[in-house]
């Protein structure tokens, strides 16, 4: 088949990556320029592909980068562990979020054992000692439903509002023995009668880099241990393997308070280093210099934005220290830099917990934290793609036009509003039809033109 119809233009335009070409050849245009008053050209109306599905799903990781140790013998910070959440959503006027009904399902691509890759097999070899419990290999631990011991597939749990798998035990090799922090999870939604009414695509991203090389050679993690009881008394060498949280608090494990140690384990760490290696980067650590952390195209800097959103090594511990955070639970808010806009003030519930338009996920439409769309890793974008042709925020102006909030409200609701709208638009993945209010749109259409 020949792309003859569309102007080369539009397909620079409209193909983001290369899986999305088959999207692409069908469409009869692409979105323009913004157009208006200032003479730009008038949009030309977008192909929306959802606009052909009875449903849609939108997946996500609640995370945008997961850590777990390379091995599991010696000092152990993190398990694999990975979690996915998805909303299926009934197309409509108004969109209907769907928790009954139907089965969603999930499958990582082309990775389906997570034992007899590299070391994390000993995850599973030294998992009493560790944590406690004794599971089938390839199975994970569960911090939200214990009795749930997730695979690398199986079905996800209806929640209220949502379906959930967590605690996927991913690693990042494939079963072709790749190493790729970038993982991929196919979610598909069935009917009671077992058809198959929305399937989609999400990144699962796992790294092993935590390793602490940098400064502590090759065996770091006994070097960790040995210049720990050299400091503190302790005999952790002559206990191994050992679970940091064991002692420290960790809150992403479960653990609840200081621990026995009487500090965090975030504090711990960041603290210490702050003193004997101020000058250590983030991309050091979290995850490591090849993944880094954030790959969000919005939000990236040299650094990730790391120290402006989470501040620098000292802050972290500092902040920990006088009460200010607790680690995983209290963390930056994306009204600290995009203030005055409705719905982005989540209060005390983190972003990747939280709702906004019709109680869609925030990570839904927008993706997960460190990984917001779009971001220079394909599969991030995919659902974008998927379901509006190009890589930007679930229902953004941006598809069509140059910036982000199209031409105003006036122009949204005489061209795209009502039951009978002269244009289509990136809202049209969801709903049918599209208030001409502009408090119904999302955030109230209050945020920043980009």
């Amino acid at each position: 088949m020949k792309i003859t119809s569309i102007p080369a233009s539009c397909v620079v335009r409209c193909i983001y990556t290369a899986f999305c070409v088959m999207l692409v050849l069908s469409m009869p245009g692409c979105g323009g320029g913004g157009g208006g008053d200032s003479g730009g050209t008038t949009p030309v109306v977008p192909v929306v592909p959802a606009q052909s599905s009875e449903f849609v799903v939108l997946a996500w990781n609640d995370l945008g980068m997961h850590c777990l140790n390379p091995t599991y013998d010696t000092a152990v910070i993190l398990p694999p562990y990975n979690t996915v959440h998805a909303q299926v959503v009934r197309r409509g006027n108004p969109p209907q979020i769907v928790t009954s009904g139907v089965t969603v399902q999930y499958a990582l691509i082309n990775n389906t054992y997570s034992y007899g890759k590299r070391s994390y097999g000993q995850f599973w070899d030294f998992m009493l000692q560790l944590f406690g419990v004794s599971l089938p290999i390839n199975t994970g631990l569960n911090l939200v439903d214990p009795g749930i011991n997730n695979s690398l597939s199986g079905n996800m749990v209806a929640k209220a509002g949502y379906f959930s798998a967590d605690g996927i035990p991913v690693t990042p090799v494939n079963d072709s023995n790749v190493w790729n922090p970038y993982q991929v999870v196919q979610i598909t939604v069935k009917d009671g009668s077992g058809a198959t009414v929305a399937q989609t695509r999400a990144t699962v991203p796992t790294s092993d880099e935590i390793n602490c090389n940098r400064c502590h050679g090759a065996n770091a993690f006994q070097d960790v241990l040995t210049k720990h009881d050299a400091s503190h008394g302790t005999n952790l060498s002559g206990n191994k393997p050992v679970l940091c949280a064991n002692c420290h608090g960790s809150p992403v494990l479960g653990t609840t308070g200081t621990g026995s140690a009487g500090i965090y384990l975030s504090q711990a760490i960041h603290g210490f280093h702050s003193t004997v290696n101020p000058a250590a980067a983030c991309y050091d650590c979290h995850p490591g210099p090849t993944t880094q952390c954030s790959r969000s195209l919005a939000h990236t800097t040299a650094d990730g934005n790391c120290i402006a959103c989470h501040g620098n090594l000292a802050t972290v511990a500092g902040s920990i220290a006088s009460g200010q955070r607790v680690p995983w639970e209290a963390e930056p808010k994306c009204v600290s830099c995009h203030p005055g806009v409705a719905q982005v003030d989540t209060g005390t519930t983190l972003y990747r917990a939280a709702t906004g338009h019709g109680n869609l996920s925030c990570e839904a439409c927008h993706g997960s934290p460190h990984a917001t769309v779009p971001t220079s890793q394909s599969s991030d974008n995919y659902q974008a793609i998927q379901y509006q042709a190009r890589a930007k925020t679930i229902a953004s102006c941006g598809v069509c036009h140059d910036g982000s909030r199209g031409e105003g409200s006036s122009e949204f609701a005489s061209e795209h509003g009502g039951t009978s709208p002269r244009r289509t638009t990136a809202c049209n993945v969801c709903h049918t039809a599209v208030s001409s209010t502009t408090a119904n749109w999302p955030h109230a259409y209050q945020w920043n033109n980009r």
